[in-house]
């Protein structure tokens, strides 16, 4: 077995969602959340097949989103994997929903960070032990941090 690192290619910082599913109508199903959690969505689905003719299946409302899904889904190729970028919209828009999928098993992780995806490689194929989401912690926030962070929130329509 060898251990390898995967970095997931985003170079306008994108949200993203990466998780594992376990059948074909994956991109569908998931298709389907996204436009019922948000109205206008615009994103790019691609999953990794895992038996059969193991492809990458994909899907999306946006050309260059369902590009870059495509793109990193073949560079990752590991069993079963699903991967989601989305513009103009967050994460938490759509995480329950897509959670709520009957084929999703798991999801590694939701973010605009810098993506390192940790993989197994195996005679047989390829699978995700992990991933590292954006940086190591720097320091506690501060009163003036936690102030700023209140204010982000209220700034975007999180909290009132």
């Amino acid at each position: 077995m060898e251990i390898k690192t995967v970095t997931i290619e985003n170079p306008d910082n994108l949200n993203l969602i990466l998780g594992h599913s376990h059948f074909i109508k994956t991109v569908e199903d998931i298709f389907e959340a996204m436009v019922n959690g948000v109205a206008g969505a615009k994103f790019g689905i691609a999953f990794c097949e895992a038996s059969d003719k193991c492809l990458v299946r994909y899907t999306g409302t946006d050309r260059e989103l369902i590009e870059l899904a495509k793109k990193n889904a073949y560079t990752l190729s590991a069993g079963h994997s699903f991967i989601i970028f989305m513009k103009d919209m967050y994460p938490i828009n759509v995480l329950n929903a897509i959670k709520a999928v009957p084929e999703v098993c798991r999801i590694y992780c939701a973010t605009a960070n810098p993506v390192e995806i940790i993989i197994a490689e195996t005679e047989q194929g390829r699978g995700i032990l992990g991933v590292v989401d954006g940086f190591a912690s720097k320091g506690i926030e501060t009163e003036k941090d936690v102030d700023a962070r209140k204010g982000l929130l209220r700034a975007i329509g999180y909290k009132q």
